[in-house]
């Protein structure tokens, strides 16, 4: 009689895993204070519903301040609104207060002055009248997440 030996399997062993850490990298991107100002300004004025909010770089082209900041309203509470809103999200965020302020909501347009920063809020209409964005052509653009 023959007997019928069964094949038998060898497992190979797996090979250990590897016990190096990858490291993971994170982008830190670090923004200068001016910049993280003007930012600062933009999320407090998109809180109130600010439209067409831009952010001009005059770095290059000025001496007087680094960043214009230019967003408007519909309305004068509006325009209200979003002043009082930049100024809290500014002085509870940083203990900064404005410079100088002029202009009301009712003249449809306010500037807020905090030196590197200068904010223009204006009513639509006013906007359109005194184009800042064209006068200040040259200067540069940072982007804002509306």
């Amino acid at each position: 009689m023959a007997t019928s030996k069964k094949p038998t399997i060898v497992k190979k062993p797996k090979a250990p895993a590897s016990k190096k850490k990858v490291k993971e990298t994170k982008k830190i991107i670090k923004l200068d204070p001016e910049e993280s100002l003007v930012r600062l300004c933009a999320e407090g004025a998109l809180d109130k519903k600010a439209e067409d909010v831009v952010v001009l770089d005059m770095r290059a082209i000025s001496s007087f301040t680094d960043f214009f900041l230019i967003v408007s309203g519909t309305s004068e509470p509006q325009l209200k609104a979003i002043a009082g809103s930049i100024r809290e999200k500014v002085r509870s965020a940083t203990g900064l207060r404005p410079i100088a302020e002029d202009g009301f909501p009712i003249s449809q347009w306010v500037i807020i002055d905090y030196g590197s920063v200068i904010i223009h809020i204006f009513h639509k209409d006013k906007r359109d009248l005194y184009g800042l964005e064209f006068l200040w052509g040259d200067a540069g653009r940072l982007e804002i997440e509306e």
